[in-house]
């Protein structure tokens, strides 16, 4: 096993980074390079995680077990199921009060590649070094502006109802490399799937404006169920932007359901907005640009499904 350890000084207090460490739900938003995070199971201070995240090029998935200890204020963490070239992974956040009143903040990480191969030791070595700094960073900025955060995040949504089939439905919002030809925001679309259910996506958008707008985007698909993305590169106006389409059958239809979860950038809304916007000028812009764009995706979706289900019935 190979044993690494990275280290942060955080200017906040010991429990505010324990806590933000333990709620795993969040992950997606605080950290840059997790995508997605399932809850499979809990029992009292032992839970097993399914976790998707960006590692170098490419995006990784596997199932983790975590051991929590609010009273060491420690977390210890094994991979159950690696992706290659992992063959083992383990470790800990270990959190230490400071004098000062701030915490220090150790990472952990024991790991092994599949037959000890030394290119893909390499890719572990460098993949796991750029993604705690990053994730270090990530909780420094969190936790010492932790007074903020309910202000910067904003999670909103909006549903349709529609009177076809939950599969019709899905079908439509995954099959994403068809956007272009059939809705009218959607200028260009390069989607990847090199393994089943995990997309990778970068679409030009047209603004209300008419100007052209890129975003990449990493997405998880659960079929006929839900579609959860994260938006790998992000305005500068946010730091994070997740999302999810849910499809579930209702009584009169299918809803369908867009939900959004921005956290907002404060130091860069004068210079986007002007320089007498505010953090709330800032959510209620963010909010109507991506719901606009979602509920024209919505109708689309609606009237794709409505149209199969009319023609299944002559």
């Amino acid at each position: 096993m190979n044993d690494v350890q990275h280290t942060v000084t955080v200017a906040a207090a010991p429990r505010t980074v324990y806590e933000l460490l333990a709620d795993t739900a969040l992950w997606p938003v605080n950290f840059h390079p997790t995508v997605h995070v399932e809850q499979l199971g809990q029992d009292g201070s032992s839970e097993r995680i399914r976790i998707w995240a960006v590692a170098g090029d490419k995006v990784k998935a596997w199932t983790s077990r975590r051991e929590l200890d609010p009273g060491s204020l420690r977390i210890t963490f094994r991979q159950e199921v690696s992706q290659p070239p992992v063959a083992a992974m383990s470790g800990a956040w270990v959190i230490k009060a400071l004098p000062d009143g701030g915490t220090e903040v150790v990472l952990e990480h024991s790991y092994r590649a599949v037959e000890d191969d030394p290119e893909g030791l390499a890719w572990i070595t460098e993949v796991t070094d750029r993604n705690s700094r990053s994730e270090l960073a990530n909780l420094k900025a969190l936790a010492e502006r932790a007074a903020d955060q309910d202000e910067l995040r904003l999670t909103f949504e909006d549903t349709v109802v529609v009177d076809g089939e939950v599969s019709d439905v899905y079908d439509f919002l995954y099959r994403a490399q068809e956007w272009p030809d059939r809705l009218p925001h959607v200028a260009r679309m390069d989607l990847t799937e090199d393994e089943q259910g995990v997309q990778v996506m970068e679409m030009d958008t047209i603004t209300t404006d008419g100007a052209m707008h890129t975003t990449k985007s990493v997405r998880v698909c659960f079929t006929d169920e839900r579609i959860v993305y994260k938006q790998v590169v992000v305005p500068m106006l946010m730091t994070a932007h997740t999302g999810e389409w849910r499809v579930a059958a209702v009584r009169g239809g299918v809803a369908v359901t867009s939900q959004h979860t921005v956290a907002i950038r404060p130091e860069a809304v004068a210079g986007i907005l002007g320089e007498a916007a505010t953090v709330a000028d800032a959510r209620e812009f963010a909010r109507i640009a991506l719901s606009g764009n979602s509920r024209i995706t919505l109708e689309h979706a609606k009237a794709y499904a409505e149209d199969r289900s009319a023609r299944a019935r002559l």
